[in-house]
């Protein structure tokens, strides 16, 4: 049997309970936001309910009052449920467009081209009248992209500085806000590169992972130096493979098509039209030509 003493200090703690949570219901109660919420669901609510739902109703009440760095990124919303009140955090619109800007990062590799190029947006484009063709036909692709990625690409085709590679970047990044694999390398760069790869066999890998993308994008093609080798088992690979598998591929190119082909044609060691033909036959079957005329923006 419990002691005369014990009985009452239990009795003691539990009225100081009674008293503590009465203190907190009647602060929590009058927060202004908590009785919006509670006016709002009057007729889903009552007094058991609320009892009920204090354990959700004072934490959403410490939110208003102290920021948790836990919680960073997120307000508190409370829920109507059908016995009681919940706590839900849900992402700010900040959070939001930062978790959706790490997301694109993520999605978009860029081989032997700026950083900054990341940041590049369709919306941020000027459309200017020379432009106008260009940006018609990529929403175009866009629209028919998301009902299904086998797409014909296009080949951006004009002089320096008009900013083929600008408008391809605000692509690319709008691709991978579809949560696609977008691989935008700069052509020149990228064979002249090839044989940093042998250190470490990583060759076969990055050709595939090239070949294989949800979306590529092979930048200032046609002013590479191809040996026979880089064109006809890197190159050629890569394009018969987008084109067996019927994935989208762009180009931008100071060369309009017809004219690609001599440049093919050439390599160090050889003159090969044929091989040059067949190279150009994937490019006509991945991509149609547009021409971009305008002002050089680099100056």
């Amino acid at each position: 049997m419990q002691s005369i003493k014990k009985i009452m200090v239990k009795g003691q703690t539990a009225k100081a309970d009674e008293e503590s949570t009465a203190k907190i219901k009647q602060k929590v109660l009058a927060e202004p936001k908590v009785q919006q919420f509670i006016s709002q669901h009057q007729e889903q609510l009552n007094d058991s309910i609320i009892d009920k739902s204090l354990p959700s109703l004072f934490e959403f009440y410490l939110s208003q009052h102290k920021k948790d760095p836990v919680t960073q990124g997120y307000y508190p919303d409370l829920i109507m449920n059908k016995n009681a009140i919940s706590l839900k955090f849900v992402p700010e619109d900040s959070k939001l467009i930062h978790d959706r800007e790490i997301s694109i990062k993520k999605h978009l590799r860029l081989i032997n081209l700026p950083d900054g190029l990341h940041d590049i947006r369709l919306s941020q484009i000027e459309l200017t009248p020379e432009r106008k063709e260009v940006m018609t036909a990529i929403q175009k692709f866009l629209y028919h992209y998301s009902q299904d990625i086998h797409q014909k690409g296009l080949y951006l085709s004009g002089n320096f500085g008009i900013g083929k590679t600008y408008i391809l970047a605000g692509l690319a990044n709008q691709v991978a806000a579809m949560n696609k694999y977008v691989v935008f390398l700069h052509v020149p760069t990228f064979i002249a590169s090839l044989a940093s790869h042998f250190n470490d066999n990583s060759l076969q890998d990055e050709v595939y992972t090239i070949a294989n993308c949800d979306l590529l994008i092979l930048d200032d093609i046609g002013a590479e130096n191809l040996s026979q080798w880089s064109r006809d088992e890197v190159l050629a690979v890569i394009l018969q493979a987008r084109m067996d598998n019927i994935l989208p591929t762009f180009f931008s190119s100071n060369f309009a098509m017809n004219d690609l082909e001599d440049h093919f044609k050439e390599t160090k060691n050889a003159i090969e039209p044929v091989k040059a033909a067949r190279l150009m036959e994937r490019i006509h079957s991945l991509a149609t030509e547009i021409v971009i005329s305008g002002p050089n923006r680099r100056h």
